[in-house]
């Protein structure tokens, strides 16, 4: 009934990978490779999620 208040989770999960991905660049740019590593991974992760959001349509 009221879906229109509801939030896009595919909005949600890009906004996480795009501040994970600014996250990783942030480490690589300092030299900390082991982080930008795990930061890259999560990122992976979440991009995984919204390709499985994209298939269900």
């Amino acid at each position: 009934m009221l879906g229109f208040l509801k939030g896009d989770p595919r909005k949600k999960l890009q906004k996480e990978y795009e501040a994970k991905l600014a996250k990783a660049l942030d480490a690589q740019r300092n030299g900390d490779l082991r982080t930008h590593g795990t930061l890259m991974e999560e990122a992976e992760k979440i991009y995984a999620e919204i390709q499985a959001l994209d298939e269900k349509k």
